[in-house]
């Protein structure tokens, strides 16, 4: 899948033991991306939504968050791969 092509997201109905809930500050760590990047590829539809916690915060689910990085992963591999034929 190109990197710019939106992808929906899957609709969670049951949380699994062990999914944390991932706060903004934790994505951009875990991601590298800049809270401006994150938000732009929300509108985008290339990154998770966030969900709300509370009046004014939100989290993402972390396997969401690591379905996202596997998939960075698996188009570089495939880049690579595409190169050394």
């Amino acid at each position: 899948m190109n990197r710019f092509t939106p992808k929906p997201f899957l609709t969670v109905q049951r949380l699994e033991l062990g999914n944390r809930l991932l706060r903004r500050r934790e994505v951009e760590q875990k991601t590298g991306k800049s809270r401006a990047a994150i938000y732009a590829d929300i509108r985008a539809g290339t990154f998770p939504h966030p969900m709300p916690i509370g009046a004014n915060s939100v989290a993402w689910l972390e396997a969401e968050v690591d379905q996202w990085i596997a998939e960075r992963l698996a188009e570089r591999n495939q880049t690579r791969a595409n190169r050394s034929n």
